[in-house]
């Protein structure tokens, strides 16, 4: 199944490419971090092709995975987030774009912070690979708060809303 993603705006992973070739090697380590956190679920099937959607070398990227069977009979492609950041996965049914990936990935550890800092649990928010400090709240925060204000913007009308 092909996702309503418009794959001619992606990049494939064999053609990333930063603004210089630190950034290139930081965005190529950033899509080995995603890959193998995917490969570390008993669940992942074979991967077929990766895509990066957008991304600043050693801050944050979003790829877009397809896999040459769907996970558990579910889902064929999967966007991750991934950088200076914990790192999640998202289906497409969520977010159609690496812009909306990004920003419901923004809500979603926004979420687990608050919850945090709130002395609340975590067990029913969505799973983020850190351990739920007031330190590590506070610090994923600013993250987001700078990709919500500097970054997203710009990627946003790269991608607008249909």
């Amino acid at each position: 199944m092909i996702p309503h993603v418009d794959l001619k705006k992606l990049t494939p992973a064999e053609q990333i490419a930063g603004e210089n070739a630190e950034e290139t090697g930081l965005l190529k380590e950033m899509l080995q971090n995603a890959t193998a956190y995917l490969r570390n679920f008993q669940w992942c099937p074979p991967i077929e092709s990766i895509y990066m959607g957008c991304g600043i070398g050693g801050v944050v990227a979003v790829f877009l995975f397809h896999f040459r069977e769907p996970v558990q009979g579910t889902d064929e492609w999967l966007w991750v987030i991934e950088g200076d950041l914990p790192e999640a996965y998202l289906v497409l049914d969520q977010a159609d774009n690496p812009a909306s990936a990004l920003e419901l990935y923004c809500n979603l550890m926004e979420a687990w912070a608050k919850a945090v800092l709130e002395s609340r649990p975590v067990k029913d928010i969505f799973p983020v690979n850190a351990k739920p400090s007031l330190n590590n709240a506070n610090n994923l925060l600013k993250r987001l708060n700078f990709i919500r204000t500097q970054l997203l913007p710009r990627w946003r009308s790269a991608w607008p809303v249909k």
